[in-house]
């Protein structure tokens, strides 16, 4: 946790409200997501209960397993969730657009992407379940299953792997996401609780909020009161209609919540550099589609050495990128890169805009600006530095002392012997610089090759089948 999130928990305990630790959405949000609340039974790890999922808030639909643990069931349950969600997948694949790469052939970029918004983490953790359990399934020899239910399991696994890169929106926690733009005073654990969060972000802390009565756990897992006292005699009833009404008192305020805590993001706006997040997004998900449509196997159950370590690799940059994304996109998230010295906010005193290094041919254009800044700076000289006001300007440190400090621009004024109009900061303007580079904006935010629609920037391991997976119950 930063110092400033820590200094915003303290104030919205003091103030009795959560406090905005962000001021644009740092995730894309889809006109028409896909929002979708599982449940699972107590005591198994992906034994589904029920799912209660939609594009429209005024028309959920609600899906049941009325006897979690019969195979059959579960197997009829994800044939109808499968009906539900893949025409939606299928629906981004018909519009699409020729992307020109360098040094490499164009491919074919869906226009939209879906996008699936869930509770929580936990959501999540048992959509990779749901996806392990399913992707594997075989449509011959004993129990099969329609085709629909191994692909969806390979789109689950593949949302999953997406919901763990840095950045990217095609499948979002509504706990995670509110968490990154406000700061409530209850502890991280506290903050998994929709209803309480929701409750600290729009009235304050209460005890409704975490009644399970009024507000039910957002899954996946039910409460033990409710398993005890309600589902269980449904079930023993073996009434179908009993223990579908029973399930349906649980999801019904999730999905109530889940459309609020949509309309407080939806009312951000939306950050600089999300829409480039979310042209990633379209690509991997394009790349997923072909390599699906031509009849490649499904992903692997678990990585090879080399694939993981470049998977690891890929990941870190991408959140190094999206930490950087942040900053630049936001006031809120630079301003603690300025506590920590490796960003400075000041008002310019002083300009040289003609200023030149080098002599005849080789003489250079590089301005200098001085900066009046009570921030604490910790860079050595030659640092080089990017501003969020001028992206795509470089400029490096050439001295600070005693608040004052001296920076010369070194690209982004223009290719003529003065200073493009605006290239240079006026005098007694605000500005930013850091430390932070702003090289992964524009075409430059990922190599070409991470830009390559897969669900990593790589094509999934090719699968070989063995007895186990042959064999593999749904557990």
């Amino acid at each position: 946790m930063s110092l400033l999130t820590s200094l915003a928990r303290l104030r919205a305990l003091d103030e009795g409200i959560a406090q905005p630790v962000a001021t644009v959405r740092h995730c894309h949000l889809s006109a028409r997501p896909m929002v979708f609340i599982p449940l699972k039974l107590s005591g198994e790890a992906a034994a589904p209960l029920a799912a209660m999922l939609g594009t429209d808030r005024e028309r959920p639909r609600l899906l049941v397993v009325t006897q979690p643990r019969n195979r059959d069931l579960r197997f009829a349950w994800a044939t109808e969730v499968a009906g539900a969600l893949l025409p939606y997948v299928e629906a981004f694949m018909n519009d699409t657009e020729t992307v020109e790469r360098r040094n490499a052939d164009p491919y074919e970029r869906a226009l939209d992407a879906p996008q699936f918004i869930v509770p929580n983490q936990a959501g999540v953790g048992f959509i990779r379940l749901l996806g392990r359990s399913t992707r594997f399934r075989r449509t011959d020899g004993p129990y099969p299953v329609p085709e629909s239910v191994p692909l969806l399991g390979r789109w689950l696994t593949y949302l999953a792997e997406r919901a763990a890169y840095p950045g990217s929106s095609l499948m979002l926690s509504a706990t995670q996401e509110l968490g990154r733009h406000w700061a409530s005073g209850q502890s991280g654990l506290e903050d998994a609780n929709l209803a309480a969060l929701l409750g600290w972000i729009t009235t304050g802390p209460s005890d409704e909020a975490e009644d399970p009565l009024i507000w039910p756990p957002a899954g996946p897992a039910t409460d033990p009161g409710f398993d005890a006292e309600v589902l269980a005699p449904a079930m023993e009833s073996e009434s179908p209609e009993r223990i579908t009404e029973a399930l349906r008192t649980q999801l019904e305020p999730t999905w109530r919540l889940m459309w609020q805590a949509i309309d407080l993001l939806a009312a951000l706006p939306e950050g600089t550099s999300a829409a480039q997040r979310w042209e990633h997004d379209r690509g991997s998900f394009s790349g997923m589609a072909v390599h699906i449509s031509e009849g490649a196997p499904p992903q692997a159950r678990r990585d090879g050495a080399v694939t993981a370590a470049a998977r690891l690799a890929r990941m870190e940059r991408a959140q190094a990128t999206y930490d950087v994304q942040r900053a630049y996109d936001d006031p809120l998230v630079m301003a603690e890169y300025r506590l920590t010295g490796e960003a400075f906010a000041g008002e310019v005193i002083e300009t040289v805009p003609d200023n030149t290094e080098g002599e005849g041919r080789s003489r250079k254009l590089r301005p200098l600006v001085v900066i009046k800044t009570d921030d604490p700076v910790r860079l050595p000289p030659g640092t080089a530095l990017g501003t969020p006001q001028r992206r795509g300007q470089g400029a490096a440190l050439v001295e600070a002392d005693q608040g004052l400090v001296t920076l010369k621009i070194t690209k982004g004024m223009g290719r003529g012997k003065t200073p493009a109009p605006g290239a240079v900061p006026e005098i007694g303007e605000r500005v930013c610089y850091t430390s932070l580079t702003d090289d992964f904006q524009g075409s430059a935010a990922l190599p070409e090759s991470e830009a390559t629609p897969w669900t990593h920037g790589g094509p999934p391991q090719e699968y070989v089948p063995d007895d186990d997976d042959a064999q593999e119950e749904w557990s």
